[in-house]
């Protein structure tokens, strides 16, 4: 009997083994899937900072309290770069049977 490991993506089980093209499809898939989660990202950071920028949200958070605002905002980029830097971190080796 063959055992299957699950993995997450678009590749298929560890053992079996596609042609040349099926290789090609599965990397124009994941191409695509990268390029649309990244324009995706891209439209849904612009359109929050217009509609934060069009309702002045800065300026009344700042006007009220300035240094908690400075502080969660380095908090939100100190988030931001753990999760940048866990992303490019490689992940644990396994071993090839």
């Amino acid at each position: 009997m063959q055992k299957i490991e699950h993995s997450a993506g678009f590749r298929g089980p560890v053992g079996t083994q596609g042609s040349g093209v099926e290789s090609r499809r599965v990397l124009v898939a994941e191409l695509a899937a990268i390029a649309g989660l990244s324009v995706a990202t891209l439209v849904a950071a612009t359109v929050v900072s217009v509609g934060m920028a069009r309702a002045s949200v800065a300026d009344g958070v700042i006007d009220n309290d300035g240094g908690l605002f400075a502080i969660a905002l380095m908090l939100g980029v100190a988030f931001i770069a753990i999760g940048g830097f866990a992303v490019l971190m490689p992940g644990p080796r396994r071993p090839r049977h």
